[in-house]
């Protein structure tokens, strides 16, 4: 994919968020809607289908392996399943964007295929750590392989006969469990995998929406090959990381009050409204309610006096997604906030801890990294300029600050918030944020 030409953010400091919005539909949700759909027997069709660059590019490989999927409109997406051996060999590599969801739930959906395939990826994808779902996949008899730095580009050849294993996860991440499933679909026998810590829960919920049994128990799940996926209709629900984002704005500024109509409230990953309650946070989930098998509500929060904690070790896994946009409420709190048990960060779509903590000094806030979090003394925020880093979190998470800011923030490189928000700046400005895009020369 070719790289955009970069854009920058311009805050104005104040403001306030108010009103009841519809946020895009979940990012984890939509990649796994099209990944069962295309392999399932049969039409599916997908309801609020989030149409960012990351599940365009999942779209994008399916229809490069000979899958028909339509878009009604933006948000309604029908795919033509194929069946768990229907996919055809794509003509040349896959380039999976900025998508590190897509790159490592395919390695697994791959290994199983009778054709070879190489995953490739921009810039900042390229960089980031696969030997985490190659290692397990040589274990099922996959012939994958990346670099010898354990980066892309993976090269997998097709037609081994995969086994099933019993594996436990070296790192808590919900990505490599679900590439693991997506194998365990193709193995002979069972494969069991068992977490250190619960996280999140997308792929399982939906294999059984798709007609698959598994089993499961605690932090293990297991999953039987050879069993075969039905088509059926999916509704993705507001994404819950995405709604982080609106939820601090309306936190941190005086006089706002909004409510965040059909957001996911999967419990494996609302530890982000855990954390912010226990900081102060005046949030309250109403009409809860269950929607393709996922659990949805309604959001309300209201401005609120927060103030500083150690937030809790077994919250940060479930919460990992959602840290840029609590540390920027740790800024507005009072006294300090800590943060431990989060390395992960280090390997995100940036270095989460350092971009974390150079942002917030540039705006005038006393942040100390450490190998595995941060330490946030909450106080005034400045205006400034603040590098993102190139990754949409950081980004969005610093544009949220300017509504406590005392003058205006400018931050730099956002381009890549379209991968998993596109018309956030369109929304953020309808609720009340300040907010213009400039540039790349915007100072």
């Amino acid at each position: 994919m070719s790289d955009p030409v970069s854009i920058n953010y311009i805050v104005a400091p104040g403001g306030a968020l108010k009103g009841r919005f519809r946020l895009p539909g979940d990012k984890s949700i939509s990649h796994r809607a099209l990944m069962l759909g295309a392999i399932a027997e049969g039409q599916t069709r997908i309801n609020g289908f989030l149409e960012g660059e990351d599940t365009l590019a999942t779209l994008s490989a399916f229809r490069a392996m000979g899958v028909e999927i339509t878009q009604r409109n933006q948000q309604d997406v029908v795919v033509n399943g194929v069946g768990l051996h229907g996919l055809t060999a794509p003509s040349g590599p896959l380039d999976l964007g900025n998508s590190g969801t897509s790159v490592r739930l395919l390695a697994g959906l791959l290994s199983g295929q009778s054709f070879n395939s190489e995953l490739i990826g921009d810039a900042s994808l390229m960089r980031r750590p696969m030997r985490r779902v190659t290692q397990p996949l040589q274990m099922m008899n996959a012939d994958i392989t990346c670099t010898q730095q354990g980066t892309l580009p993976i090269k997998i050849r097709g037609g081994r006969k995969l086994h099933g294993i019993d594996y436990a996860l070296p790192v808590v991440s919900a990505q490599l469990k679900s590439c693991l499933l997506l194998a365990g679909l193709y193995a002979e026998g069972k494969t069991c995998i068992h977490e250190p810590a619960q996280t999140r829960d997308h792929t399982e919920r939906m294999l059984e929406q798709f007609g698959y049994v598994l089993n499961k128990r605690s932090n293990s799940i297991c999953i039987t090959g050879g069993g075969k996926l039905r088509a059926t209709e999916i509704t993705v629900p507001g994404d819950i990381s995405s709604a982080a984002f609106f939820i601090v704005g309306a936190c941190i500024s005086e006089g706002s009050e909004i409510t965040l109509e059909q957001v996911g409230i999967n419990p494996t990953r609302d530890a982000v409204i855990h954390i912010l309650k226990s900081m102060g946070a005046d949030i309250m989930v109403n009409n809860p309610r269950i929607q393709s098998g996922e659990p949805v509500g309604d959001i309300r929060v209201r401005s609120s006096q927060l103030h500083g904690i150690e937030i809790p070790l077994d919250l940060v896994p479930a919460a990992i997604d959602e840290f840029p946009a609590i540390m920027i409420a740790a800024a507005s709190a009072k006294n300090r906030t800590v943060l431990k048990g989060a390395a992960e960060l280090r390997v995100k779509e940036s270095d989460r801890i350092m971009a974390i903590t150079e942002g917030l000094k540039a705006i005038g806030i006393n942040a100390k990294a450490h190998a595995d979090g941060m330490e946030v003394e909450g106080g005034r925020i400045r205006g400034g300029v603040v590098d993102s880093f190139n990754d949409h979190r950081i980004a969005m998470a610093f544009a949220m600050a300017g509504l406590a800011a005392k003058d205006l923030i400018t931050i730099k490189d956002c381009t890549n918030v379209n991968t998993s928000f596109p018309g956030f700046v369109d929304l953020a400005d309808q609720a009340g944020l300040g907010i213009r895009q400039g540039d790349a020369g915007a100072r």
